[in-house]
């Protein structure tokens, strides 16, 4: 096919809408990220499972590092990873906000995320916070967390004065009395609780959205083979991991420089056992839009059901 036939080509099948897989080139590299909150992706990149899947075809992996759910939405949509780390809840207010992702895969079912107060506070419940300062990192899960329990405390993020924080900086922020609580994530919570005595003063397990995968849908859409080798990778690391817990602590004390007591803190709130997006995750996610939207975080003409069918691609579900 000459250059000029091959672009006539591409032009009747752009007017005509339909997708040009055909025609579409395998890209020469990959990029995804790797997060401490995402061990499966550490154990991923450590292993090098992908680079030796994809050794064949030529298609080199570029590993990135996403410090949280909003890094990776913000890589995503930038273009700049083809496959990021984020809550589930997260990753649908990034869909609602224009966000051209999709969610294909669950690599875990984590309580990463309380309300942390230091060893000394008097703040012992959520209502506790009206007029105090709380750290917590935009488009997180934490962040949606926190909302989600000044809801459920009758107060609203304008009872309180948020401190735009990313995770690190927010433990931080509150160890050094900056900050009266923290919208905390695993490991640098379970940091605070083990090496300086922060306390988890207000804990809800099932308003922790699961740990969902995401690639972009224009990369879904010209590469569902690639896609399918990406969570083939990906299912090999989940099952090493739950046969080697030994490992798993071990690659995030590399990652994190963290200790033993830590990790071991982080990995008893981290479930590794599910891959697929189901009706668990389903109801997860589409619950948190809805006390998003009755919070006002999300525009009252939101309808949530239809961001959740939006945002979620069940072509690519794992067998187990």
């Amino acid at each position: 096919m000459t250059s000029i036939t091959r672009r006539l080509a591409l032009a009747f099948i752009a007017a005509a809408g339909l997708a040009a897989p055909a025609f579409a080139q395998a890209p020469k590299e990959i990029r995804l990220d790797y997060a401490t909150y995402n061990p499966v992706s550490l154990l991923l990149k450590e292993r090098g499972i992908l680079e030796k899947a994809l050794e064949a075809d030529g298609i080199k992996v570029r590993w990135v590092l996403s410090a949280g759910s909003n890094k990776a939405l913000e890589f995503l949509n930038a273009g700049s990873i083809d496959f990021g780390s984020t809550a589930g809840a997260a990753a649908l207010i990034g869909k609602i906000n224009g966000n051209p992702i999709k969610s294909i895969y669950v690599y875990s079912r984590p309580e990463w995320t309380a309300l942390v107060t230091g060893a000394k506070s008097e703040i012992t419940k959520v209502a506790d916070l009206k007029g105090k300062r709380v750290a917590v990192t935009r488009g997180t899960d934490p962040h949606i967390f926190l909302v989600r329990a000044l809801a459920d405390a009758k107060l609203t993020e304008k009872d309180v004065k948020l401190v735009l924080l990313q995770h690190a900086d927010g433990r931080l922020a509150l160890e050094r009395g900056d900050v009266d609580a923290w919208a905390g994530l695993d490991p640098m919570m379970a940091a605070a609780e083990v090496e300086s005595g922060a306390r988890l003063f207000y804990r809800k397990p099932e308003d922790n959205t699961w740990g969902i995968l995401n690639v972009r849908e224009a990369f879904a859409n010209e590469n569902p083979a690639l896609v399918k080798k990406v969570l083939a990778a990906y299912e090999e690391a989940r099952a090493y991991a739950l046969a080697n817990p030994a490992e798993v602590k071990k690659v995030l004390v590399d990652a994190t420089k963290l200790s033993d007591a830590v990790i071991e803190r982080q990995l008893t709130r981290t479930e590794l056992t599910h891959s697929s997006i189901g009706q668990a995750q389903i109801d997860g996610i589409t619950a948190a839009g809805i006390a998003l939207k009755d919070a006002g975080v999300l525009p009252a003409s939101t309808d949530v059901k239809a961001a959740v069918d939006a945002l979620l691609d069940r072509r690519f579900a794992a067998t187990n």
